[in-house]
């Protein structure tokens, strides 16, 4: 088991997400930065669905009772093994008794530990991803112990990777959404000539853009939306929608991130800007 010495803002299980039950109303949910996991469960061998850590903001204080492997990855946090500094993109083994410890937040926003095999979890319409009410719980809490694995002996046919970071990209690449074309000129001049800041309505389900578009009056019969697809409101306002976002909405759907474009919304927080870009 991993005991939560200290939880942190906001630490949660998750995995790529849960799949085929959108008709049903379920969140894809799943980690907010896929391209920061995928590179760390590949430099431990794991499968791509095993479960992490997301880590956000402010870390926690855990203690391992099994030997294992680990992997850091995503955004920048003093990050402390037994008080000895580790880095990102590096396998580390961690014996029984380790303590792990996250400090200050450096650059990003989300963080993932990765270890090897995977967390344990239970499994629910196949994904141990944390979303209430499918989960009994959203986050981990002091006092928790999260399942895992013992492993001994692991040798990695790569333990280290240079990452060519993306943290400190602003621009997000989007496609055309269904609604896209109800845009007018001066709307599409606004939405593609400038940046955006971040709000502080920034969680899992959805980001909200400070600036706005100019008003409309258009409305559409509740249809389909994904993580990624982008949402004007009446007032002129910009959804985001993110992994936990609601299955359907009512608001024109006016553009869709790239999948790598989620990752680098995921890593923003609150005054930080961005803008669009077509691919």
């Amino acid at each position: 088991m991993l005991k939560v010495l200290k939880a942190g803002f906001f630490t949660s299980v998750q995995d790529l997400g849960r799949f085929h039950h959108r008709k049903k109303g379920v969140p894809v949910s799943g980690c907010m930065d896929q391209q920061s996991v995928y590179k760390a469960n590949t430099l431990l061998e794991n499968d791509d669905r095993s479960a992490v850590l997301e880590i956000t903001m402010t870390g926690p204080t855990l203690l391992f009772e099994k030997d294992t492997y680990i992997v850091l990855g995503g955004a920048q946090i003093s990050v402390t093994l037994n008080n000895e500094p580790i880095q990102n993109y590096k396998v580390y083994p961690v014996k029984e008794g380790d303590i792990l410890s996250y400090g200050k937040l450096k650059k990003g926003f989300r963080s993932y530990l990765a270890l090897k095999g995977g967390f344990k979890t239970k499994e629910i319409l196949g994904s141990r991803s944390f979303y209430v009410p499918i989960t009994d719980v959203n986050r981990i809490k002091e006092g928790d112990e999260v399942p895992y694995g013992e492993h001994r002996n692991f040798a990695p046919k790569i333990s280290e990777l240079k990452v060519d970071s993306f943290l400190d990209e602003t621009v997000l690449e989007v496609y055309k959404a269904p609604e896209f074309d109800l845009l007018t000129d001066k709307q599409l001049e606004n939405l593609f000539s400038r940046k955006f800041t971040v709000s502080k309505e920034n969680n899992r389900m959805a980001y909200q853009l400070s600036e706005t578009l100019e008003a409309h009056q258009h409305s559409i019969l509740t249809s389909a939306t994904l993580p990624g697809t982008i949402q004007l409101t009446p007032s002129g306002k910009l959804i985001v929608l993110m992994k936990d976002g609601q299955t359907t909405g009512g608001y024109p759907r006016i553009l869709q991130l790239s999948d790598r474009s989620i990752s680098v919304l995921a890593q923003k927080r609150e005054g930080n800007m961005v803008s669009f870009k077509f691919i």
